[in-house]
């Protein structure tokens, strides 16, 4: 069952880039005796063991939960440098949908090796956080409740509290540094762990007002620096993309709810269906109307017309499940290192564009790391892996222990798909900035006029190549190929290749004139092998309003791949490519001219 799900292709992903970790940084596999000291630390209230060259204070009894803020009874553990009484910099590990406190346990290991003290939770609603029938109904904490503590889906004003609290009381029994924070998370925890960086030294109220954050016995604390794995920073453009962000622009408040774009149908039915799967406690449908998971993904699922509760909904998650728009206050977030896939379907690299555009126009600090990584479709390999755990790890360093020196603000570090998936990246690709990563372009279209409709094009490809479909017949594959065809019922358009290298997000501008309403133009870019097979390299969607009529640009995810010359790239437009993007509910026709596709190239 739960390969049929893509998080749970993610959580495999998840486990080899902590084993490439573990081979990096050389994580010892030998219990170690305990050391005597004066006074063991006991995080919680805790015991801790000697193990692994660390010291593990784990919640071993549904009993022995910590209560948080609100009474929800959380799941915590810590892992502590072998030797000391604290305080130590703290690193808050944020696990990933569909998993738990464990995700990142070796990770903590080797960083309490390294003089860190590490808190993984699992998050509330997930696993023995009132995820489980158990954990709701047994061994409650005195003081305790799971009578609303269901999956609230990243609110800030609910998980991050959490956090936010934990922490807090780390630093009140003398086990964190207060001002000495750090965060990182893979996914779920990496949508997090940005919105933590963006609420930096404030608490997020549940009538959505900003408090400092101090311990509860006063303490001052901050968060210092955060490192996201694959992460979203706009949940409603992650799942609902409209096409209207681009890379060379901060993106505007609402741009990513007007119009509501396109469901990633397949991809959002699997998340949803594999919460349960993996004690995930969703709030009854109609129980919390911020937290109705249920009714939103029926919704999100009915497709348009979109009605005045589907924009309510809209603006509720773009207002508290999210980093981006969240008030700053004339402030700006913690530092943040940034770790994007450009063949993450999921999660594509606009997710960490945006935020790293508005960082940087606020003279915070962001820095960013892309490559064939992430979800699915990645193929996570471990020279990549490898050069951007390296990365992390200097970076948390220099921001937490202030020893070396962190990547340059700005920097931007890229590893290449290479096919077939045995061969290592290509790269590494270094720019002091993104802008400046490949300034130059290379430009295939034309001024014909072309016409597509909302039938679409070939259901066997977009079956075959879709996200989902993917793993159920074996697996997320970058260089899988399929025999090269024009397809019917699509705007296609290609260029013999001289041999170049495509850094970052091919920008597509073009006339349009659309005959109905809820129109979509889904989007492909190919690689055409001498053979005849072809290779998907990008994908993208751009949501149309009714009858929209003028010039448009949008831009595909994107991706670092290198064409061989004489290939044949080949950019298709369709008005359906089902189940990957939600076919429309009406039917729709678009005349495409004067297009013009931009390749970005070194």
């Amino acid at each position: 069952m739960q390969e049929r799900h893509p998080t749970g292709e993610r959580r495999a992903l998840h486990g080899q880039l902590l084993a490439t970790l573990g081979l990096l940084l050389g994580i010892a596999l030998i219990v170690l005796p305990a050391v005597a000291q004066a006074a063991e630390p006991m995080p919680f209230g805790h015991g801790c063991k000697a193990e692994n060259g660390v010291r593990f204070c784990p919640t071993v009894k549904l009993s022995e939960r910590v209560p948080t803020w609100d009474g929800v009874p959380i799941d915590v553990d810590v892992t502590l440098p072998a030797t000391g009484e604290g305080p130590w910099p703290t690193i808050a590990a944020l696990h990933g949908w569909g998993t738990k406190k464990t995700e990142f346990e070796p990770l903590a290991h080797y960083l309490a090796e390294h003089g860190y003290a590490v808190m993984t939770d699992s998050h509330r609603g997930w696993a023995r956080s009132c995820g489980s029938e158990e954990s709701r109904e047994k061994e409650l904490p005195p003081g305790s409740s799971c009578s609303e503590g269901w999956v609230h889906l990243a609110d800030t004003r609910y998980e991050n509290h959490d956090t936010e609290y934990l922490l807090g009381l780390l630093a009140d029994e003398g086990i964190a540094e207060p001002k000495n924070i750090g965060v990182m998370g893979a996914s779920y925890g990496a949508g997090q762990s940005i919105e933590l960086a963006y609420l930096k030294n404030r608490v997020r109220m549940p009538d959505g007002s900003f408090i400092p954050w101090k311990s509860p016995k006063g303490k001052a604390m901050e968060i210092k620096a955060a490192w996201p794995i694959a992460p979203w920073s706009d949940l409603v453009d992650a799942l609902e993309p409209n096409g209207r962000f681009l890379d060379t622009e901060i993106a505007p408040r609402g741009q990513s709810y007007e119009p509501i774009g396109v469901l990633k149908q397949s991809i959002d039915a699997a998340l949803y269906a594999e919460g349960p799967l993996l004690e995930a406690y969703y709030a009854p449908e109609g129980k919390d109307p911020e937290a109705d998971i249920t009714r939103w993904y029926a919704l999100a699922n009915a497709g348009e017309p979109w009605t005045p509760e589907d924009e309510a909904i809209a603006h509720q998650v773009y207002s508290y499940h999210q980093a981006y728009g969240m008030p700053l206050e004339g402030g700006k977030p913690a530092a943040l290192l940034l770790e994007c896939g450009f063949t993450d379907d999921i999660f594509p690299p606009e997710q960490c564009l945006r935020v790293y555009n508005q960082v940087r126009a606020l003279k915070g600090y962001a820095a960013l790391m892309f490559g064939d990584v992430g979800h699915q479709r990645a193929s996570n390999k471990q020279n990549t892996t490898e050069s951007f755990g390296a990365e992390a790890l200097q970076f948390l360093a220099a921001k937490l222990k202030r020893e070396g020196t962190a990547p340059k603000n700005g920097s931007v570090n890229v590893w290449t798909q290479t096919c077939p998936k045995s061969a290592p990246a290509g790269g590494p690709y270094l720019a002091p900035n993104w802008a400046k990563l490949a300034p130059h372009g290379l430009t295939l279209g034309s001024s014909a006029a072309q016409t597509f409709t909302s039938a679409g094009a070939s259901p066997t490809i977009a079956a075959e190549f879709d996200t989902v479909g993917e793993i159920e017949h074996g697996g997320a594959n970058v260089c899988k190929e399929t025999k090269s065809e024009l397809e019917p019922d699509t705007a296609t358009y290609t260029m013999a290749s001289p041999g170049f290298l495509m850094l970052g997000l091919p920008t597509i501008t073009a006339h349009v004139a659309t005959t109905g309403p809820y129109g979509q133009i889904d989007a492909r870019l190919w690689d055409v092998l001498p053979s005849g097979q072809e290779i998907l390299i990008t994908e993208g969607v751009y949501a149309l309003t009714a009858n929209q009529t003028g010039t448009i640009k949008f831009q595909l995810n994107g991706n670092a791949y290198e064409f061989a010359k004489g290939d044949t790239v080949k950019l298709e437009l369709m008005g359906r490519d089902a189940p990957q993007w939600r076919a429309s509910n009406a039917p729709f026709s678009v005349e495409v001219s004067n297009l013009s596709a931009r390749l970005p190239t070194k």
